[in-house]
């Protein structure tokens, strides 16, 4: 499949892509995502300086994935308990 050329605008720049047609919705929403949170942080805290924005919103971002990683960690911990004692139960009823 051929890749679709986009441009992404984020703060105030475009960023020139190719990308998989499958991943262009989330890569667009990713992109307004970014804007969103520089946004946010502008008005909150008053800041203009790009960079500091972007490192806010990198920092920002890191710390959201970290906390997913740490819940998928903890429901896979789940769903391996529950079938070894699914296993188990099956086990004594055989």
């Amino acid at each position: 499949m051929t890749e679709l050329s986009i441009r992404i605008k984020i703060g105030d720049r475009e960023y020139p892509m190719k990308v998989h047609p499958n991943d262009e919705e989330r890569i667009r929403m990713a992109g307004k995502v970014i804007n969103e949170k520089i946004r946010n942080y502008r008005n909150q805290f008053g800041i203009d300086d790009k960079q500091d924005l972007l490192a806010m919103v990198a920092f920002d971002c890191l710390i959201e994935k970290l906390q997913l990683e740490e819940n998928n960690d903890g429901v896979d911990e789940n769903v391996v308990n529950r079938i070894r004692s699914l296993n188990d139960l099956i086990s004594r009823t055989l």
